[in-house]
């Protein structure tokens, strides 16, 4: 039987943070994970967004930001979460079983949300790693599919075996029986591993500057008065796709000043 993550009683309410049930762990691999909990029905939030999620650790509250994977419809809140061995949250994180319970913060914020973008033709959603999660939220949200002719998701990864929501974004996600005839002709998929063979090979930043991502997917190079992104990963491909944007001409938008593309900084590593 595996040992529960807490170890401890229920917790107490926080005047910030929800109390939520676990309800669904999946291992990836030895370093990734996704997680299911229950959702207040209190909590608001736009696609795209992320909160802060944690563990009481010796009766304090431990936490760092997440992204939500799941639409802002959903029911469960969903999450995607690599394991880090002596990460103070993730070498316990990853131990949670379905029952145990988690911190979640009831003030959900972010810059990966449709009004930090001016109208446009194509949205690139281009994540590395874990960083995948807040588009796996906008791939679900019909508006995002109302307002583009085109959804492009970029996933880059080290292994292929990393490529864990292949199968849902290029098969389930397209079949789905309710947004399926909505989604299908518009979504395109595009995962790209730098450490093994497979058909798309290299960074994205490498893949967009040479131009070999839009010949593979048959969409014409970034032009500014088209293409919109959202941008989310480690901090050096941020700083890469950013400069790579912002030479040609790209402006980052906000909330506040919609603009070309937005990225997010808050990624989890521990």
């Amino acid at each position: 039987m595996q040992q529960s993550a807490t170890l401890v009683a229920p917790l107490k309410a926080r005047g910030a943070f929800n109390i939520e049930t676990v309800t669904y762990v999946h291992h990836w691999t030895p370093s990734l994970f996704t997680l299911k909990t229950t959702r207040d029905p209190a909590l608001r939030f736009a696609s795209g967004q992320f909160v802060m999620l944690g563990l009481e650790v010796e009766g304090k509250p431990l936490l760092r930001a997440y992204s939500i994977a799941s639409p802002a419809w959903a029911d469960e809140l969903e999450f995607y979460s690599i394991k880090v061995a002596d990460g103070p949250l993730t070498s316990k994180l990853q131990k949670i079983v379905v029952g145990d319970q988690l911190l979640i913060g009831r003030k959900p914020t972010g810059t990966l949300v449709l009004d930090g973008l001016r109208p446009g033709r194509n949205l690139y959603l281009v994540g590395t790693g874990t960083g995948l999660a807040p588009f796996l939220s906008l791939v679900r949200e019909p508006e995002v599919y109302e307002r583009f002719e085109k959804v492009i998701v970029t996933h880059t990864v080290r292994e292929v075996a990393d490529l864990n929501y292949r199968q849902f974004l290029s098969y389930d996600l397209p079949h789905d029986p309710d947004l399926g005839e909505l989604i299908a002709p518009k979504l395109i998929y595009y995962p790209t591993v730098t450490r093994e063979p497979f058909a798309n090979q290299g960074r994205i930043t490498d893949l967009i500057a040479s131009g070999k991502l839009f010949s593979d997917i048959g969409l014409p190079p970034l032009d500014r008065t088209r293409d919109r992104l959202m941008l989310c990963g480690g901090p050096s491909v941020l700083a890469d796709l950013k400069s790579l944007l912002l030479d040609r001409d790209y402006d980052e938008g906000s909330i506040a000043n919609p603009g070309d593309f937005v990225l997010e900084r808050a990624f989890v590593e521990t």
